[in-house]
């Protein structure tokens, strides 16, 4: 082999949805912050398109850096590579980020629970994990604050007509739908759909109602499309919310997706179809499933939101060295539309 380049990581995935983390052979990017050194990956994007793009990677994967962390309180510092953005949070990939980090033994695990504390790009993450025989079981994570930046605005989309959305964010921006208003059920034969409408839905967002978070400058886009089923109660009491979130630039979340259950959270919050004393779970279109609930109520510049906790497990699915050879065409990646779509 002739690779100047050897990158180790572990593949994980969180109810469904894939997230590997790097164990070594990337340097430390550029940046005072970690959300500096998240903008540095995105901008640069040499690093990204060698992971993600093919021949070695695909839309369906995330990856995750962990890094020396910037704030002493924290035990990592921690940035996610999405196949669009190098998001300020993820929920599913700080779920196989502290499993990882637990069953590799880079903090000795604990029984029967402990803390790990992460810096994202968006803040302070605290996880709490709880362990049993060598496996960790479950991750609860307190995620950002989260909040309903827009409630039932009208957008007009082509070729489909004028729908009701919301606008939220949980960790990353999302435009809320309700499934049944496009004849959606969310179930696996709509996926291709969901993804396709679902893309036309945030462009016209981005375009007629945008984003700007109050504490966060430059995060000033809509990110993902959430669509959403009618809420129900089950036998025990518990919130059930079904969704299907459409990730730029054309795959679905497979999990729940712990940020767009954060900022689906909010939006019930303040319909006052959720308390703090609910337990929320997520359903996904694979129906795995969060479980969630609301720590407590916020302030998030003058706006009101809330502390959400997202709880779910994740597994280890291999061990992968990736490799660069100087000869290889193919150094940084490509992509094709056949499997990686235009970005709307």
């Amino acid at each position: 082999m002739r690779s100047d380049l050897f990158i180790n990581t572990i593949g994980c995935h969180a109810a469904g949805e894939v997230g590997e983390i790097i164990l070594s052979g990337v340097p430390t990017p550029a940046g005072k912050t970690i959300w500096e050194q998240s903008r540095f990956l995105e901008k640069d994007n040499e690093l990204r398109s060698f992971l993600l793009c093919e021949p070695r990677g695909s839309l369906n994967k995330h990856f995750n850096l962990l890094l020396p962390p910037k704030n002493k309180k924290a035990d990592f510092g921690w940035i996610i590579m999405e196949p669009q953005y190098n998001p300020p949070m993820s929920g599913s990939n700080a779920i196989c980020v502290a499993t990882v980090i637990l069953e590799t033994g880079m903090i000795p695990m604990r029984e029967p629970f402990q803390d790990i504390v992460l810096e994202a790009p968006g803040g302070l993450i605290k996880a709490r994990a709880f362990n049993k025989e060598g496996k960790v079981c479950k991750v609860e994570v307190e995620n950002m604050p989260s909040f309903v930046y827009r409630r039932d605005s009208l957008l007009e989309i082509s070729d489909i007509g004028i729908i009701k959305v919301s606008v939220a964010f949980g960790g990353d921006s999302f435009v809320l739908v309700e499934a049944h208003d496009l004849d959606l059920s969310i179930n696996p034969d709509e996926a291709e759909d969901l993804v396709r409408i679902g893309k036309k839905i945030t462009a016209s967002a981005n375009e007629q109602i945008g984003f700007n978070h109050p504490a966060m400058p430059g995060w000033n886009h809509i990110s993902f499309c959430q669509f959403t089923l009618p809420i129900l109660r089950d036998s025990e009491g518990r919130v059930i919310g079904k969704n299907a979130v459409a990730i730029e630039p054309g795959k679905l979340d497979r999990s729940p997706c712990g940020t767009g259950c954060s900022a689906r959270m909010a939006l019930l919050s303040e319909r006052g179809e959720l308390s703090k004393s609910d337990i929320f779970v997520g359903k996904s279109i694979l129906d795995t499933e969060f479980e969630c609930r609301i720590k407590n109520v916020v302030k998030v510049g003058d706006i009101s939101g809330i502390v959400p906790i997202i709880g779910g497990s994740a597994w280890v699915t291999g061990h992968h060295t990736y490799l660069r050879d100087k000869g290889d065409p193919f150094q940084t990646g490509y992509k094709l539309s056949d499997t990686w779509p235009k970005s709307s």
